[in-house]
């Protein structure tokens, strides 16, 4: 692990609410949730972009998909839930996995440089890959949503609700793009770490 560095971009107090609502449907269900994945997949899926990939926010959410039978293609893990460390049967689980890891630090309420290109490193590797980070990933679901390639499907933890499946389409593009340019920071810098150009988002499929 390693000490997390400055951020690029912060979440600021006036948005603490809006990043509180869930960005998708909320279940308890994985095999349920891994059922809207396949859909996601057949539905939204691009040939111009590549695969579309399920990306797992936080170690509870990852060690439900692999229990349900499906490794995430990249998983962000930080040895929290609710910001206490998770059980130790979840955190032994998930250090018993073989796949590739990167780690990297990232402060609470913000994205670093470090998260972001690990971020675009992993969504570009043919094999699953775990980003372990030393802080918190409690944002990561918004990059990820602007990163993955279209039909991809991101998962994370809504506090005492569940899973939050968000289909990556155009519409939720955007939705993500204008979350994220409201951020404090460096958003142009951070959209360069990603590889992502947002202009281009706006020639979706209407989704």
């Amino acid at each position: 692990m390693t000490d997390a560095p400055d951020p690029l971009v912060t979440l600021p107090e006036s948005l603490r609410d809006a990043f509180k609502e869930p960005l998708g449907p909320v279940t308890t269900d994985a095999a349920a949730l891994l059922d809207g994945v396949d859909e996601t997949r057949e539905r939204h899926g691009s040939p111009e972009e590549g695969p579309p990939q399920l990306i797992a926010v936080g170690d509870v959410v990852t060690y439900h998909l692999r229990e349900a039978g499906r490794v995430p293609d990249v998983a962000l893990v930080d040895g929290k839930t609710e910001r206490e460390a998770v059980r130790e049967e979840i955190e032994t689980a998930l250090a018993a996995t073989e796949e590739r890891r990167i780690p990297v630090g990232n402060p609470a309420a913000a994205l670093s440089a470090a998260l972001l290109g690990a971020l675009a490193e992993a969504l570009a590797t043919d094999e699953p890959v775990t980003i372990e980070v030393a802080g918190e990933e409690d944002l990561a679901a918004l990059p990820a949503m602007l990163a993955a390639p279209l039909g991809s499907t991101v998962v994370y933890g809504q506090p005492g609700e569940g899973m939050v499946r968000v289909a990556v389409t155009s519409e939720a593009r955007r939705r993500a793009r204008d979350l994220f340019e409201g951020l404090a920071g460096d958003t142009a810098a951070a959209y360069d770490v990603l590889g992502v150009d947002p202009d281009g988002f706006d020639d979706g499929d209407g989704e």
